[in-house]
């Protein structure tokens, strides 16, 4: 760990209402068995933690201090899940800005799609165990 790193945490604005996306498809995003946990849990982080427009950039986050960043995963790790959620479509590019670092929007509609555990199989494992 760089200890020598005293730089304080960002602070993007909280949010003062809840999200707008729709919850079923919130949900089954959460679920959907083609993206890893890990590309899940930055989906939910940029689903849910900042008002619209005040989102900060991909390179923002990935470019955040060991000390910063706090117990999440390293840069690789972060521009690997940020990776998978650009080809299952979660993550596009904001049309509405432009230049390097642009901004992506988190679009829920590929969890129309999503690849879920049947309630078959999630039974078939729980009488397994």
């Amino acid at each position: 760990m760089d200890i020598s790193d005293t730089t304080a945490p960002p602070r993007w604005p909280v949010p003062s209402t809840p999200p707008v996306h729709d919850p079923a498809l919130f949900a089954q995003a959460m679920r959907d068995m083609r993206l890893t946990w890990r590309a899940r849990g930055v989906l939910a982080e940029l689903a849910t933690g900042y008002p619209s427009g005040q989102e900060p950039t991909i390179n923002e986050l990935a470019s955040l201090t060991r000390n910063q960043r706090g117990a999440a995963e390293g840069r690789e790790a972060f521009r690997k899940a940020v990776g998978e959620l650009r080809t299952v479509g979660y993550l596009t590019p904001d049309a509405t800005a432009s230049g390097v670092g642009a901004r992506l929007v988190v679009d829920l509609t590929p969890a129309v799609g999503a690849h879920l555990i049947r309630r078959d199989d999630y039974l078939a494992l729980m009488e397994g165990s």
